[in-house]
């Protein structure tokens, strides 16, 4: 063992973080970029679902709250594409990966938000599974994705909490409010759970990144915090879960929960889900409308440059 690779299996151990101008072997290096990536495709994308109700929101406070939580998302996007530039993975290139399919993002954002209640249920829900992942990665090996993660988890947490009064209010609402807020926990409980991965044993990457401590908690482990977390919080709303396997253990102190449809999860990050091909079109159509300002800012850094030499 050569005297960089010492040094770095010395750091994963002892928990130093490992910083960009660090020796670290390719494999983790690779791991790293693809993970960052298709972390900051999964933010970016992630801002469609809920833009579908921008204009539509039932109130001027409703959508106020909705444009600042949407423009957190591009932020989150943005950090995120910074620290897996440090590594060598070029933006642009990440990009245009994205919208080729050559890389992934999250499958929950190839579902479409069919109502009102859809935005609160993904803000609670949906950002709620994000956190329960993302608090891990605050410990994460690779020092500007932990740091990036630290600010992204504070402002989830607010996301997490804004979906969650907009369910209470249709909670406390008419019947018809309640009906349109429990179809849609009954269309976002199986993706949510999904959002964590194929279980351990079928996961292709688990193993190294948690040996690399990439990644701090396994997917089962995640999946089981989310509905123990979520189960308490859907009965005070007065809403049912969409699973009739769910019970609680008392031996084990967990909720059991049934089988997930793993054949939907294959077909939806394979391209086959009910939204694949609107969310990468609406990406594309949005990075090709765009291509003039990046030119310009191009441009303009060039000239500044020039001016200052």
């Amino acid at each position: 063992m050569s005297s960089e690779q010492t040094s770095f299996e010395r750091k994963i151990e002892q928990e130093i973080a490992v910083e960009p101008k660090d020796w670290m072997p390719d494999g983790y290096r690779k791991t790293l970029v693809r993970q960052i990536g298709q972390h900051a495709h999964s933010e970016v994308v992630g801002m469609l679902p809920e833009a579908n109700w921008l204009t539509r929101a039932p109130s001027l406070r409703r959508k106020a709250v909705l444009l600042a939580k949407i423009q957190d998302e591009a932020g989150h996007g943005l950090y995120l594409y910074s620290a897996a530039e440090t590594l060598g993975g070029e933006r642009h290139d990440l990009y245009e990966k994205m919208l080729t399919g050559e890389m992934k993002y999250s499958s929950i954002f190839n579902y479409p938000t069919l109502s009102w209640a859809d935005v609160g249920v993904v803000g609670w829900l949906v950002d709620g599974a994000a956190i329960v992942n993302q608090v891990a990665l605050c410990r994460t090996s690779y020092g500007p994705y932990a740091r990036a993660m630290v600010r992204i988890c504070k402002e989830e947490s607010f996301h997490q909490r804004q979906g969650y009064e907009a369910c209470r209010a249709l909670a406390d609402g008419s019947e018809d409010q309640k009906a349109m807020l429990q179809d849609s926990i009954n269309r976002w409980w199986w993706p949510a759970l999904m959002m964590f991965g194929p279980n351990d044993s079928e996961s292709p990457n688990s193993a190294k990144s948690m040996a690399w401590k990439i990644k701090r908690v396994s997917n089962d482990d995640l999946r089981q915090k989310f509905v123990d977390n979520t189960v308490h919080q859907v009965l005070a709303l007065g809403m049912t879960i969409p699973d009739p396997d769910l019970k609680w253990n008392e031996e084990t102190g967990h909720y059991e929960f049934g089988e997930i449809n793993w054949d939907e999860f294959n077909q939806v990050i394979h391209g086959h889900g009910i939204c694949n091909h609107e969310r990468l079109k609406d990406k594309r159509d949005a990075w090709e409308a765009g291509a003039w300002v990046r030119e310009a800012a191009v441009a303009y850094s060039k000239k500044q440059m020039e001016c200052a030499a």
